[in-house]
C-alpha cells in the first residue's frame, strides 16, 4: 500500500475539510481528494485497458495531480512526459516505454481519435497508442525521462516504495512544521517537483497549490515573466517552493527591483545545477530563505539538502537517510544503494551508482559539488581543471549571468559569458572577470573571453533544470571559441562591432514617436492598422530580396548562400500573417494587398534592392540586423501593450507576437552567421547598410499618421 495514499485517507478521516489541493479558483479538501482518487482510478481503468505503461503529457493542473495519484491507486506504470519535450522526443518516449495509452491536454494528430477523461471539470484526451514490447524492471511504478546533455532522453525506472522513501527522508530532515502551502513552480512531469513537491507536501499534511505554467509567467519559453511568478507565489501565501538557479535569479531581480518580499516563505529549495555564492548572498540580503540541495533521477530526485535547522551556504547539505553515498579516490560521488530499478531496456539492478559528479564531504557531513568528472579540462601544462569550479567564481560576480569555461588542450582557459542584464557594459564585464580571476590560481584563470546570447532550454543549450548542455554549446560556438584564443582578453566579435557602430542610428529609430507611444499602448486602432499595411508592403519583399542575395553572392560564399535559403524557409508566407492581422483587427486586407506603400516604405525597399544589385549582396544582412533586432526588442512588448489599450484579442497580433519570439532564436543564428564573416569589405558594407536601414525604417514609422487617442478601439 502507498504511504502517500494512506496519509490522504487518514486526513480525509481526521481533517476532512482541510484543503489538500488548490489552484487560482478552486480548493480541494482532503475528503474530496480521497474520493476523487478512487473515481479517477475507475475512469482510467475503463479508458486505459490492459496493463501497459500509460504516458501523461499535460500542463500543470489539479487534474495532473489527481491522475498521478490515481495511477498509484491502480498500481499502474505512469510515464510523465515534460511539456517542453519536442514532438520527436515524445514519440521516442512512447516507443521506448511501449506505452499503450497517451493522456494529454493537447490535440495529438499522430494518434487520431480520442476518448475524454474528466477530472474536476478539466478534460484530458486519451489516445490509444500502438506500443511495442518494452523491458521494464519488476515493481516499476514510474518512468522518468532525463533531458540529458545530448541525444535522446533516457528512461529511469522507479518503484513507488523508493519514491516514498525519498519523501519520508525529506519530511524527517525538514520537519512537518514546514508543511504549509507549497507552490508548484516547476513542471510536475519533472521528478523533483513530482516527488519533493507534491508527494512530500501530501505526506506532511500541507496544501499543494498548482497553476498552469502560463499563469505563473512560463507561457513563453523565450521570455519568462518572473514578476508574474512572484505575484502568483505571493497571492497564495506560499510557504515553500522548489526552483532551479535561473528561476531563483529571476525572482531575486523582481524582489530587488520592486522592493517587495515574500514574508510567508519559509523554504525555497534550489537545485538542478550549481548555485553561485553571489546568488545565495543576494537571496539572504533580500530575506528569502533559500536552501540548496542536490539530487538526480537515479536517486528518486533528492540526495542531500540544506535545511533551516542545518544549513551551510556553498554546500548542498547533508546526506538524507535514504541515499547513503561514498566519495571515491578520484572525487567521484557514488550512491551505495541507488533508488532506481534500472533503465528502460536495461533491467539490471545496480548495487552502487557512480554519479559522474565530483564532490567532497567536510568534517561536519556537508557535501560540496565541485564539477562533473566527464567535464574536466586538461590544459597543455597538464593541469586538470573542473570548468564548474571556474564557472562558479565567474557567476559569483553580479555582472555575469551565465558562463561556460573551455580550454581543453590549450595553454589557458577561455569563457563564453552572458551578461546578467543588457545594462552591463564591456568594461564592467572585464572587471568582473578580473575579480573572479583574483580568487583562482593562475592555471585556472580566464585569459580569453567573449560575450554570447543566453543559454536557454529553447535553444537546447540549457536543460530545464538549469544545467549547461556543453556539447550543444561547443558545437554552436566552436568557431568563436577558436577565435577567442587568437589574443588574450575580450574577443570582440563582428556582431558586437556591428551593434556598436550603429548605436546612433538605432537610437534615432527608438526615438520615433510612433514606436515610443506604441510600446506604451498609446496609439489608435487606425494607426495600428496603418502600421500593419506598411509592414505588409515591406515584408512581402523579404523572400524576393533573399532570393536575389543568393543569386548575386560570388563563388566561395556557399555557406552564406545556404544561410539565405534557411531564412527563405523561415520567412515564407509571413506577409499573409500581416493580412490576417489586418482582417481580424477590422481592416480591409484585400485593399492593402492591392494598394501602394507610402513613399518612405517604397524608398526603403528600393534601397535594399539597389544595394544588393549595385554594391554588395552581403550588405543585405545589415537590413536583417535592423528588422530582426527591432522585432526582438519591440514586438512582444508592443503587442501586449496594444492588446490591453485597444482591447483586441491575441489573434490580431500574430505577426508581432510570432516575430517577438521567433526573432530571438533568429538573432542567435544571425550572430553566429555574422561572426563567420571575416572579409573587411563585407563587414564594412553590412555596417553601412544597417546604418542606412535604421534611418529608413524609422522614416517608415514616422510617415504613418499618428493619433495617440484610442477611442476607436474595438
Amino acid at each position: 500500500m502507498s504511504r502517500i495514499l494512506d496519509a490522504v485517507a487518514e486526513r480525509a478521516r481526521c481533517h476532512a475539510s482541510d484543503v489538500a489541493l488548490s489552484d487560482a479558483k478552486r480548493r480541494v479538501s482532503n475528503d474530496t481528494l480521497h474520493g476523487l482518487i478512487d473515481a479517477t482510478a475507475a475512469q482510467v481503468a475503463a479508458l486505459c485497458p490492459g496493463h501497459g505503461p500509460v504516458a501523461l503529457c499535460a500542463d500543470n493542473s489539479l487534474a495532473w495531480v489527481v491522475v498521478d495519484l490515481a495511477f498509484i491507486r491502480l498500481r499502474r506504470v505512469l510515464v510523465p512526459i515534460p511539456p517542453f519535450f519536442t514532438e520527436a522526443q515524445r514519440q521516442h518516449v512512447l516507443k521506448q516505454t511501449g506505452a499503450s495509452t497517451l493522456i494529454g491536454d493537447y490535440a495529438d494528430k499522430t494518434h487520431g481519435s480520442h476518448e475524454t477523461l474528466n477530472v474536476l471539470g478539466e478534460e484530458l484526451r486519451v489516445y490509444n497508442v500502438v506500443g511495442g514490447p518494452a523491458a521494464l524492471p519488476p515493481l516499476t511504478a514510474k518512468i522518468t525521462f532525463t533531458s540529458g546533455t545530448t541525444g535522446q532522453p533516457k528512461g529511469v525506472c522507479l518503484s513507488q516504495a523508493e519514491l516514498e522513501e525519498v519523501c519520508l527522508s525529506l519530511v524527517d530532515a525538514i520537519g512537518v512544521d514546514y508543511a504549509g502551502v507549497h507552490f508548484a513552480a516547476l513542471p510536475l512531469a519533472v521528478l523533483l517537483e513530482n516527488v519533493a513537491g507534491l508527494y512530500t507536501t501530501l505526506l506532511a499534511g500541507g496544501r499543494y497549490h498548482v497553476l498552469h505554467q502560463a499563469d505563473i509567467g512560463f507561457g513563453k519559453s523565450f521570455v519568462p515573466d518572473f514578476a508574474a511568478l512572484v505575484a502568483a507565489i505571493a497571492a497564495c501565501e506560499a510557504t515553500s517552493v522548489i526552483v532551479v538557479p535561473e528561476i531563483l535569479r529571476g525572482m531575486l531581480q523582481v524582489l530587488a527591483a520592486r522592493r517587495i518580499s515574500l514574508p510567508r516563505m519559509k523554504l525555497a529549495a534550489v537545485g538542478g545545477a550549481r548555485v553561485s555564492r553571489a546568488l545565495l548572498s543576494a537571496a539572504e540580503a533580500l530575506g528569502l530563505p533559500v536552501y540548496q540541495g542536490y539530487g538526480l533521477s537515479e536517486a528518486g530526485s533528492v540526495v542531500t539538502l540544506n535545511t533551516p535547522t542545518s544549513n551551510r551556504p556553498g554546500s548542498v547539505g547533508k546526506v538524507l537517510f535514504h541515499a547513503p553515498l561514498r566519495i571515491e579516490a578520484d572525487g567521484e560521488i557514488v550512491l551505495k544503494t541507488p533508488a532506481f530499478l534500472g533503465y528502460v531496456g536495461d533491467t539490471r539492478k545496480r548495487d552502487a551508482y557512480p554519479t559522474g559528479d565530483i564532490g567532497r564531504i567536510d568534517k561536519d557531513g556537508f557535501l560540496y559539488i565541485e564539477g562533473r568528472k566527464s567535464n574536466v579540462l586538461i590544459t597543455t601544462f597538464g593541469r586538470n581543471v573542473s570548468p564548474e569550479w571556474v564557472e562558479s567564481e565567474l557567476l559569483s560576480q553580479p555582472q555575469i549571468g551565465q558562463a561556460l569555461v573551455f580550454g581543453e588542450s590549450k595553454p589557458a582557459l577561455g569563457a563564453l559569458i552572458v551578461p546578467s542584464s543588457a545594462r552591463v557594459n564591456d568594461a564592467e564585464l572585464a572587471r568582473a572577470v578580473e575579480n573572479a580571476n583574483a580568487a583562482l590560481p593562475e592555471y585556472a584563470q580566464i585569459k580569453h573571453w567573449t560575450k554570447v546570447f543566453p543559454f536557454t532550454p529553447a535553444n537546447r543549450q540549457l536543460t530545464v533544470n538549469g544545467r549547461l548542455r556543453r556539447a550543444v554549446i561547443h558545437e554552436a560556438y566552436s568557431d568563436l571559441m577558436a577565435r577567442c584564443f587568437e589574443k588574450p582578453g575580450q574577443h570582440v566579435t563582428f556582431f558586437e562591432r556591428l551593434a556598436a557602430a550603429t548605436e546612433e542610428e538605432r537610437n534615432y529609430l527608438m526615438a520615433t514617436p510612433q514606436i515610443r507611444d506604441g510600446l506604451a499602448g498609446r496609439i489608435s486602432l487606425s494607426t495600428y492598422r496603418q502600421y500593419l499595411a506598411e509592414a505588409y508592403y515591406h515584408v512581402r519583399h523579404t523572400v524576393p530580396l533573399l532570393k536575389r542575395v543568393g543569386e548575386c553572392l560570388p563563388a566561395g560564399k556557399e555557406w552564406l548562400r545556404k544561410a539565405t535559403e534557411e531564412y527563405i524557409a523561415e520567412e515564407s508566407g509571413h506577409e499573409e500573417w500581416v493580412l490576417d492581422d489586418i482582417r481580424d483587427a477590422g481592416g480591409n486586407a484585400e485593399a492593402v494587398r492591392n494598394g501602394q506603400p507610402r513613399a518612405a516604405t517604397e524608398l526603403m525597399v528600393a534601397y535594399a534592392y539597389d544595394y544588393v544589385n549595385r554594391v554588395n549582396p552581403a550588405g543585405f544582412f545589415g537590413m536583417v540586423f535592423v528588422l530582426e533586432g527591432t522585432s526582438t526588442q519591440l514586438a512582444t512588448k508592443g503587442a501586449e501593450a496594444l492588446m490591453q489599450s485597444l482591447r483586441l484579442p491575441e489573434n490580431c497580433f500574430r505577426y508581432l507576437t510570432s516575430h517577438g519570439t521567433l526573432d530571438i532564436s533568429h538573432m542567435q543564428f544571425f550572430q553566429a552567421l555574422m561572426n563567420r564573416i571575416d572579409d573587411p569589405r563585407d563587414q564594412a558594407d553590412i555596417i553601412h547598410m544597417a546604418k542606412r536601414m535604421f534611418v529608413l525604417f524609422a522614416d517608415v514609422f514616422r510617415s504613418i499618421p499618428h493619433d495617440m487617442a484610442v477611442q476607436d478601439a474595438a
